[in-house]
């Protein structure tokens, strides 16, 4: 049986090792090799005993997904599309600015969330992504990428803000983060990861234990009836647990405050009195806001917020002392902004998408 090396935690590789009968360190060896210079062929992993390298090539493969497209825009956003199969794509989006560069990664194939105004929770969901399909965008991104002159990597962040509600596929996520974290592989610091929840309380609390990160939530609304109608998630977590859950985990974030997204829909959620509304329902949450201003896909059924309308949204929280910002709209002319990937999602039964909501309290 042929294994693929990406799926593997640090961890999961020294094991991996060890039951072909090689010492430990042969594994930080390797996770150089895979990691940090993206080689996929064993033989020229020049360091490693000849004996080592042919048990690795009768077993084990470097297999990220397939390239499909490679999509550049206008401001220097890159979009990739990658095949995972069954008639399966997701989208990965590198976003280049002054002193560092971010790659928004993808962990399910669609999204069973179906948050009414993002284009992925609008096809559904199919699959959660394996380890060696999150980690691979990663592999992908700094191989296509290359170097600055300086010798450094080009990506210094990485968010889990792409296809799919990263907490919902939590144990294949927290290989991932464990492997961005390894100082043998990408060697990234916690406060330069972010994984952006929609709020799933109970996994919160899980990835608070296991291996905090910088954390972001999608809120998107300042109250229960209005979330409840946009963000359907918030019918089974509703914003007083959140909150709650949001109090705890910055104890042991890498930051001290979480991120609060929210989306800016012209005459839904983006009056003075909403972000009245937040000031209130966040008071106790050391936090800043990220404004999105809506990005629009078709059939979508929102429009996006006037400059305005946002500037006044913004004062409102910045009076209150509240830090709130505004995002600057990203590759939209290739479909790379917020809430626009949607790459390729096979049909899939409802049923399998009410499991997926289900599965996590278990």
């Amino acid at each position: 049986m042929t294994v693929n090396l990406l799926d593997f935690s640090p961890n999961g590789l020294i094991r991996f090792c060890e039951a072909l009968g090689e010492k430990p360190f042969r594994a930080k060896q390797l996770a150089r090799w895979i990691h940090q210079f993206g080689e996929s062929d064993f033989s020229r992993m020049t360091d490693l005993a000849r004996a080592f390298r042919e048990k690795l090539a009768g077993g084990a493969v470097v297999r990220p997904p397939q390239l499909l497209s490679d999509k550049t825009a206008a401001d220097g956003t890159r979009k990739w599309l990658l095949e995972v199969g069954t008639g399966n794509a997701i989208e990965s989006v590198f976003i280049p600015e002054t002193g560092r560069g971010t790659l928004c990664v993808s962990s399910q194939v669609g999204c069973a969330l179906a948050c009414q105004f993002c284009s992925t929770g609008r096809q559904g969901f199919n699959r959660d992504l394996s380890v060696a399909e999150i980690i691979g965008q990663l592999w992908w991104a700094n191989k296509a990428l290359g170097r600055d002159p300086k010798g450094e990597r080009i990506i210094s962040n990485v968010v889990l803000m792409g296809m799919g509600e990263p907490l919902l596929n939590f144990e294949n996520v927290v290989a991932a983060l464990e492997i961005m974290l390894d100082d043998n592989a990408y060697g990234l610091s916690r406060r330069r990861v972010t994984v952006s929840t929609s709020g799933i309380v109970p996994a919160i609390e899980e990835l608070q234990r296991r291996c905090p990160v910088a954390l972001a939530v999608s809120l998107h609304a300042p109250n229960d009836t209005l979330r409840d109608e946009l963000m359907p998630v918030n019918r089974k977590y509703p914003l007083k647990e959140l909150m709650a859950a949001c109090r705890r985990y910055v104890k042991d974030a890498p930051r001290d405050f979480i991120t609060f997204e929210y989306v800016m829909l012209d005459g839904v959620n983006d009056t003075p009195a909403h972000a009245r509304e937040l000031v209130r329902l966040t008071r106790d949450v050391p936090c800043k806001f990220n404004l999105i201003p809506f990005n629009p896909f078709p059939d979508s059924g929102f429009a996006r917020s006037a400059p305005d309308a946002i500037r006044r949204f913004q004062g409102v929280l910045m009076e209150e002392g509240i830090v709130a910002t505004v995002r600057r709209t990203r590759g939209d002319d290739i479909d790379a902004a917020c809430g626009q990937l949607a790459g390729q999602v096979a049909p899939r039964a409802h049923k399998s998408q009410r499991t997926k909501m289900t599965e996590v309290t278990r």
